[in-house]
């Protein structure tokens, strides 16, 4: 019996040689390719850096312009929220809608899904963001559309006061992976539970308020959490569709330090935006933990 003890111990660290063996070329990517950059993006947050000359430090003064002196990082920060603000209600209540349909058992209905989750995959492509530019053009297919029943549109795309909530629809209508999740919880909710429901002479509406969405809330909670997340980094719509633009409206916060470390070769600069968005998004999502888990229902 010692013996098999002593054996067990001899094969144990080569097994976990062997282990880490496989496991290095993993750590290489994530210390070469995510650590590495993250503790460079850091350190030149504190430098003025332009790609020409050797990082220089300056220590808080790309923290100090940033919220003093830089009117477009307040502009792109309120435009990214109002954006988030639109964008994130209409998705979160039209994948809901959407998966209460899907959730039926219909013959076909996986083909439904699948229909519906085709846009999720293509949404944030350059292909589409140019298709929604020409959509939504002076005389693109939603004015000609508006045009046939007497209605004069607007240039939805140069307009200030518009272009903005169409960039917000093209995101609402990315729905289809929220869609998919909201599916899955429902097919969690025991069907017993509505069962209960009916033998007491519940209403459909009173089910869905009562048992759905209290039963869901987990999932509700997980979407938002991440519908916000996703809206702090939105780039390509504002970049393809608008280059930020009329006026700055729809300047996002990842628009802008893209144009401040790209156009504007401030390496520097671009590195404490990106790291005041990780916080930001940071305590953003501690406040919704805190706040939000208060409503939200978990069986345990």
């Amino acid at each position: 019996m010692k013996e098999q003890r002593n054996a067990a111990k001899a094969v144990r660290p080569r097994n976990e040689k062997v282990a880490y063996l496989f496991l290095s070329p993993w750590m290489f990517g994530l210390v070469v390719f995510s650590l590495g950059p993250i503790l460079v993006s850091l350190y030149l947050s504190f430098t003025s850096y332009n790609l020409l000359q050797p990082p220089r430090w300056i220590g808080l003064q790309n923290y100090v312009h940033m919220f003093t002196q830089s009117q477009l990082f307040a502009t792109s920060l309120a435009d990214t929220l109002e954006y988030i603000l639109i964008s994130v209600p209409i998705k979160m209540i039209v994948a809901l809608a959407i998966a209460l349909l899907l959730s039926l058992e219909v013959k076909g209905i996986g083909v439904y899904r699948t229909v519906y989750y085709v846009p999720s995959l293509i949404g944030t492509s350059v292909a589409v963001a140019y298709l929604w530019q020409q959509m939504f053009g002076p005389d693109g297919l939603i004015n000609k559309g508006l045009a046939l029943v007497g209605i004069h549109g607007p240039n939805w795309l140069a307009e200030p006061r518009t272009a903005l909530f169409t960039l917000a629809m093209l995101q609402a209508w990315q729905f289809g992976s929220a869609m998919m999740i909201f599916v899955a919880g429902l097919k969690q909710i025991p069907e017993s539970l509505y069962e209960a429901a009916i033998v007491d002479g519940a209403s459909r509406v009173y089910r869905f308020f009562r048992i759905t969405l209290p039963m869901l809330s987990p999932v509700i909670f997980f979407n938002l959490i991440m519908s916000i997340i996703n809206g702090f980094t939105q780039f390509t719509q504002g970049y393809i569709v608008t280059d930020g633009g009329p006026l700055n409206a729809t300047l996002f916060f990842a628009l802008y330090l893209y144009e401040e470390a790209f156009n504007f070769q401030n390496m520097g600069y671009a590195s404490a935006l990106a790291w005041f968005l990780l916080v930001l998004v940071g305590v953003l999502t501690f406040l919704v933990f805190k706040f939000g888990s208060r409503y939200v229902y978990y069986e345990s």
